[in-house]
């Protein structure tokens, strides 16, 4: 093996998160900082303009993880046989300097301001009894006033438009009435409405719902953001999610952080780089990490000494990273001991499909363009009668229709599947499908958890992560509940006919819900709770820290960046302005 000279910082993944404490160790210190990304290099503007190729990149799947290279192995419980996945279906990892940041939808709302409190306020409310039995639900560590400046401070950063309904405690009449106390307004006025939006709004309002724009980090107007990058408005191509943006109006990692990045001389960014452990010292009491070891895109085995290790990858990959590496206590769930892989949560996400008697013009969108309602989210109504807790958003978006993924939906009065009336009735009605979505929380539970798989390795010869995950009666119950909301909705935008969503049976791989997947390394005000602390701080080794979404102890109904970003600003400040003037655990 290899051994480089030793560097102040090592940051593994190349994402939104380890992007933005590059750029923030490399603006505001002296420290060396090297950056390690498995993947390759962003395209550029140009390469992006010539490749929205909807079969290469929406149907199969281009920017994404491959799975012959590296996979996961999944089961419903304990006593089932995991088997690896072999196609992405159900989530959508990215690969690459950007990461899946690089072809998001750039949806960009907040989470629920209950949601970093989440136990104890359901206690408060309905007492302990009303949370699920095997529920392992928890507070994070902080509150929504210690986390609010950060989501400002980062919306100022990517440029994200919407309408706020709360600026400290007054309220707005076109916004979110249920949010958080936000501090600012967003940079930006929403997205230009279209037609399905609309439709959504008139029939949200007339069943006397909250409907309000969706907040995106998609300028809708040039913007000079905070850092002085400009970028131009959204043309609403409909060619978003999957792909990169050929004008840079949608926030990316590359055309956001990359270009600051690249004026730091103290940053060096190393692609095709795989890392395989972090090395540690278990002797002392309070452990320290001394580096990493990986491959470089020669094949070459390397040890890369560092004062400073901040893991940044994927939620799977952070979790693997540490079980391999032995970097704290693996969960068992059999005595509810020990906190690596504990709390793996994804999302649930149904949707009302409605067919309309006039064109959309859905093939204009933006990204998730569009209206949403809060009113069935989080503890906003009432569950003292209902048979779960928390709930979701439920939405119209206007995000582009593309003709290859968005063809053959038909309504249950064509009978045929195949054949030309199937053929007529895809063209008919291709440009005449909305509705109502609805994405709502997963709870934790003690029987949804990640480990290293026994049998499966990857090319490398280390073992997979292995998910244990399955839906329980919580979800099933709430999705239960807000199906016919969803049928009331669509119905009331004037759809003709209506395919019902369906209900929510065992976890399935053969069906996309969100790439919202969280958990494994969780945050916790103790260390019996999680592995790290609420700065993001390895409660055993105080110079490791840990980004991302597998910090989330659950997950909200909103999507996790904007969240991922304003804690993982909230640690850069901890660590520059705190932990360097004196290295320690941060309390």
């Amino acid at each position: 093996m290899k051994s480089l000279p030793s560097v102040d910082v090592v940051i593994i993944g190349g994402g939104w998160s380890g992007l933005l404490m590059a750029k923030e160790l490399g603006a505001r210190t002296p420290l060396s900082v090297v950056m390690l990304e498995r993947g390759g290099k962003p395209r550029t503007m140009a390469e992006l303009a010539e490749g929205m190729d909807e079969l290469d990149y929406y149907s199969r799947t281009r920017a994404q993880q491959d799975c012959s290279q590296e996979t996961v192995t999944i089961r419903h419980s304990a006593a089932d046989n995991a088997l690896p996945i072999r196609q992405l279906v159900n989530f959508l990892p990215g690969t690459g300097i950007g990461g899946s940041g690089e072809h998001w939808g750039a949806a960009y709302p907040r989470l629920q301001h209950d949601m970093f409190e989440l136990r104890s306020k359901t206690i408060e409310r309905y007492g302990a009894k009303k949370i699920p039995q095997n529920s392992s639900v928890q507070d994070w560590g902080v509150t929504w006033a210690d986390v609010e400046p950060y989501y400002a401070r980062m919306e100022k950063l990517l440029g994200v438009c919407g309408k706020a309904g709360n600026i400290d405690g007054k309220m707005l009449e076109g916004g979110d009435p249920f949010e958080g106390p936000r501090s600012t307004d967003f940079p930006m006025p929403p997205g230009k409405r279209a037609y399905i939006c609309d439709l959504f709004e008139d029939a949200a309002k007339k069943l006397g719902y909250h409907p309000f724009p969706t907040s995106s980090a998609i300028n809708t107007v040039t913007f000079k953001n905070s850092e002085g990058i400009v970028r131009p408005a959204c043309f609403y191509c409909g060619y978003c999610g999957f792909y990169g943006c050929m004008v840079g109006a949608k926030a990316h990692p590359s055309n956001t952080l990359l270009p600051i990045i690249h004026k730091q001389k103290t940053v060096t960014i190393r692609t095709g780089s795989t890392v395989r452990r972090i090395l540690h010292d278990t002797s002392a009491k309070n452990g320290k990490v001394s580096g990493v070891t990986y491959i470089d895109a020669t094949g070459e085995e390397i040890f890369q000494p560092a004062d400073l290790v901040f893991l940044s990858s994927w939620t799977f990959n952070n979790t693997r990273l540490l079980l391999l590496s032995g970097a704290g206590d693996a969960y068992d769930p059999a005595s509810g001991k020990g906190t690596i892989g504990r709390n793996l949560t994804h999302q649930v996400q149904v949707s009302a499909q409605g067919f309309f008697a006039r064109p959309l013009n859905r093939f204009m969108g933006g990204g998730t363009t569009g209206m949403r309602m809060s009113d069935f989210e989080g503890d906003v109504f009432d569950h003292s009668s209902l048979s779960f807790i928390r709930g979701g958003s439920m939405s119209g978006l206007a995000g582009g229709a593309q003709p290859i993924t968005a063809f053959g939906v038909v309504p249950s009065s064509v009978k045929r599947r195949w054949g030309s009336e199937w053929k007529k009735a895809s063209m008919e009605y291709y440009d005449r499908i909305a509705g109502a979505g609805f994405t709502g929380e997963h709870i934790a539970y003690k029987t949804n958890f990640m480990d290293l798989d026994p049998v499966y390795k990857d090319r490398f010869g280390d073992p997979l992560i292995r998910l244990t995950i399955d839906w329980n009666d919580n979800e099933r119950n709430m999705v239960d509940f807000m199906i016919p909301k969803l049928m009331e909705l669509t119905k009331a935008m004037g759809a003709t006919e209506v395919i019902q969503p369906q209900r929510v049976g065992h976890y399935t791989t053969t069906r996309y819900q969100t790439t919202h997947v969280q958990g494994g390394t969780i945050m916790a005000g103790s260390p019996d709770q999680g592995v790290l602390n609420p700065y993001l701080q390895h409660w055993q080794y105080s110079n490791l820290f840990v980004l991302g979404a597998s910090a989330f102890p659950q997950q909200g109904s909103a999507n996790p960046t904007s969240t991922i970003l304003a804690l993982t600003q909230r640690t850069a400040d901890a660590v520059v302005d705190r932990y360097l003037k004196k290295p320690g655990p941060l309390v």
